[in-house]
């Protein structure tokens, strides 16, 4: 066990340390999310109008949730992005062949990926609460939005290193990142389920991540509903993805 946390623990701390001294791996991370906010909280506003539209919080509050989980699932696609880019510069090579217990470079490329997402939660939480986004849940719900987010970064985050360990190429960073988007836009991203009709419909109640979206903004409005079945889902799915990992390291070290 000392073993595997001295390795995690050294791999976070460079993950870490490339996002905070280079501005080309961090900026990223917090623009984009920025950028949705801005767009939909600010210029699909009206939206909060319709009839039965019907979110206390309001519309802001509303797409403030679904950019808040966007910004931890994509924190964990970029962290697929770095491990590509280590393959490429072959470090990641070095680093196989250095590590007593492979299995903590995992964790550590996942506790980093952790770190840097807090970063760009916290500026977009920020952002929100300037433009004025009400905030109904109290301090118990908010832990519960918290916890959403940190799981969906972590099931990210497993699943991007899984794909750059079996590919082991930046040339990956398409299917890291494509699966994860067309999950988060096939749930209800600017309306509730309950308004969206025909076969998006379909799509996005079968959908787990409208689960996840509607049990986060649930608690952002003080009225949890969906929660237990979010984790659940969530952490079949972490379960899922750390066995992908998993073989995915297998891999890379198959393949030296």
């Amino acid at each position: 066990m000392r073993r595997f946390l001295d390795v995690a623990r050294a791999v976070a701390w460079r993950s870490i340390h490339n996002t905070i001294v280079s501005p080309a791996i961090l900026l990223p991370s917090i623009i984009f999310p920025l950028f949705f906010l801005v767009a939909f909280a600010g210029g699909l506003s009206k939206i909060g109008d319709v009839p039965n539209f019907d979110y206390p919080p309001g519309y802001t509050a509303f797409q403030f949730v679904f950019v808040f989980l966007q910004s931890a699932a994509f924190g964990g696609v970029f962290t697929g992005f770095a491990v590509a880019r280590d393959f490429d510069s072959g470090f990641a090579r070095r680093l196989l062949l250095s590590a007593p217990r492979r299995s903590g470079i995992i964790a550590g490329y996942a506790a980093g990926a952790l770190v840097r997402w807090f970063m760009t939660g916290t500026v977009v939480t920020l952002a929100a609460l300037i433009a004025g986004m009400n905030v109904g849940g109290d301090g118990v719900d908010l832990v519960g939005l918290l916890g959403l987010g940190i799981v969906v970064n972590f099931v990210a985050a497993l699943w991007a290193c899984g794909v750059a360990m079996f590919l082991r190429t930046e040339q990956a960073g398409a299917l890291i990142q494509m699966p994860v988007f067309v999950v988060l836009f096939l749930a209800p991203v600017y309306v509730p389920l309950r308004l969206l009709t025909g076969w998006i419909r379909s799509v996005a109640s079968l959908n787990p991540a409208t689960a996840v979206l509607e049990a986060g903004r649930a608690l952002l409005a003080g009225s949890p509903v969906k929660v237990a079945l979010s984790f659940a889902l969530l952490t079949g799915g972490a379960a899922l993805m750390g066995v992908f990992a998993r073989r995915g390291l297998a891999s890379a070290e198959r393949a030296g």
